[in-house]
């Protein structure tokens, strides 16, 4: 294996982590949004109260993206371990 195959296969890896966790960030990001502008609308400035409500809608995306990201996984193994007799 050469080093442009192997940053190759690391690049794909790094983009791969970065698509499936987007998703479930960019849920985190919203929600903590939205409950900081209703703490700034109550002013209800205690800041566990965003923990709890952000914990469970990644939990909520990550349990409705899950066939997604599993299938993305099991392509991006698929394509590795395919290309194994080319990579030696």
């Amino acid at each position: 294996m050469t080093v442009d195959q192997a940053a190759e296969l690391t690049r794909n890896a790094v983009a791969l982590v970065l698509l499936l966790g987007a998703p479930i960030m960019l849920m985190a990001i919203i929600v903590g949004l939205a409950i900081s502008i209703l703490q700034a609308v109550t002013q209800l400035q205690d800041q566990t109260l965003s923990f709890v409500p952000k914990i469970i809608a990644m939990a909520l995306a990550g349990l409705a993206l899950l066939p997604w990201m599993m299938h993305r996984m099991v392509e991006y193994a698929t394509e590795i371990f395919n290309n194994i007799p080319s990579q030696l």
